[in-house]
């Protein structure tokens, strides 16, 4: 026997019991952005392996061991994205979106691909939700993102599960000043480091900061902190986006060994993390990039930005209960027909129903049936009301409106009056029952 098709590891589908969810973060982030003024742009999820082994960085864990990179037809290397800040860049230089100063505010959603080992909020094809500004050097610009975050925290009602993390890794030339410090200092104690450090030691040195090793956590308790190292601008940078914070009122932590892991971030970088979800508990991460455009060929430009794994999110919202109910709110009213006359009547029907009452949630039997098999169907669907269309009522413009919640006998309602009379009736029914789902 073949083996059965499914889907590859740790790319997995969503459900539509698990999409409600979805849609009600992607909607409400997307209103959010509506409001602080940021528009969306829509990135290829392929793009030339150049692009992340320059922007990302060689020696990252993620250019080395994470990506899913190909030749194509033509022989070009070709990559899955593992991260849109790359994408989003090279998309505003071709387009010439930021010549001329000018400032944009963006973000893009949908699937990224690092080939890892899948566990609980952590897949090899997971999805992102992205912001990235363009133009705006100051810390004003690094508060209104983490305000933003905070906003959308607020709005999923998880603000009391999430804290923010903050640190500062200064200019380029600072950070090469305290890699020297930092390097020396761990070459004298090389054989105390875990495997991954002593590697990253030669590639990476910073991403050993927030190695998750206890033995090299215990090495790196005396060594050299980046902000003994940070340059006077930067440190105003970061006193400014702190005072802006202290402002609007979001608490945060230093943390000194946040670096992120991919090297084109400087100066500002942060994350919000949970302790609600295990060892996945990094729910957002970002920070500045002002070299990675001329990195990229074109001119100095300041960028900044973040990522928010919507997996993680989705998972934080069902762990803590916070996914509203009405999301799963079946059906209002399902129509029953019985015969060839009544399902072209009874469909013409059904849509002057739905340009009348715009919200309402109206399925319509297919497939035919019998009457038994018809309101096992509307009773599964969960619809509060039953529409009955047959031969007697077709004959009498008439249609049968039945409670399905409730023991009420049914009624015959003419087909002028019905969009009033299901208004009522709707208007009756949803408070009562739909507030005890």
């Amino acid at each position: 026997m073949s083996k059965s098709l499914q889907a590859i590891r740790g790319m997995n589908d969503i459900l539509p019991e698990q999409t409600p969810a979805w849609r009600y973060l992607e909607s409400t982030f997307a209103r959010l952005m509506d409001g602080y003024g940021y528009k969306e742009i829509r990135l290829p999820i392929l793009e030339f392996t150049e692009l992340f082994a320059r922007g990302i960085g060689e020696g990252t864990d993620v250019v080395d061991k994470e990506m899913y990179t190909f030749a194509d037809r033509n022989g070009e290397s070709l990559t899955l994205r593992p991260e849109g800040t790359a994408g989003c860049v090279r998309a505003v230089l071709e387009h010439g979106l930021t010549g001329g100063g000018q400032v944009q505010k963006l973000w893009y959603t949908g699937p990224m691909f690092r080939y890892e080992k899948p566990q609980k909020g952590r897949y090899r094809q997971f999805h992102q939700i992205g912001v990235e500004v363009f133009n705006l050097p100051g810390p004003d610009i690094d508060a209104e993102l983490i305000v933003l975050t905070w906003r959308l925290w607020q709005k999923l009602g998880i603000a009391d599960a999430v804290t923010l993390q903050l640190n500062s890794l200064g200019s380029s030339e600072a950070r090469a000043t305290y890699r020297d410090a930092l390097v020396a200092y761990l070459q004298e104690r090389f054989e105390q480091l875990d495997e991954d450090s002593q590697r990253r030691l030669t590639t990476n040195p910073l991403r050993i900061l927030d190695s998750k090793n206890a033995q090299t956590q215990a090495v790196l308790a005396e060594a050299p902190t980046l902000a003994d190292y940070l340059d006077d601008e930067s440190r105003a940078h970061f006193e400014g986006l702190k005072a802006r914070l202290d402002a609007v009122g979001i608490a945060y932590t230093l943390n000194p060994k946040l670096v992120r892991g991919l090297d084109y971030y400087g100066r500002t970088v942060f994350e919000w993390v949970t302790d609600k979800l295990g060892a996945q508990g990094t729910v957002c991460a970002g920070g500045r990039y002002d070299g990675l455009i001329s990195q990229f060929g074109g001119k100095p430009t300041p960028g900044v930005g973040f990522a928010m794994g919507v997996e993680r999110l989705v998972l934080l919202l069902e762990t803590l209960d916070r996914i509203p109910a009405e999301l799963g709110r079946p059906m209002d009213v399902y129509l029953c027909m019985f015969g060839e006359e009544a399902d072209v009547a009874g469909l013409a029907l059904a849509e002057k129903l739905r340009d009348a009452l715009p919200a309402l949630r109206l399925a319509v039997n297919a497939g035919a049936g019998s009457f038994k098999s018809q309101f096992k169907k509307a009773d599964k669907s969960g619809a509060l009301f039953a529409l009955i269309l047959g031969e007697n009522e077709l004959s009498q413009q008439r249609i049968g409106l039945k409670s399905l919640r409730s023991d009420d006998e049914q009624e015959l309602v003419a087909w002028d009056e019905l969009t009033t009379r299901l208004q009522e009736r709707l208007s009756q029914q949803i408070p009562a029952d739909r507030e005890r789902e």
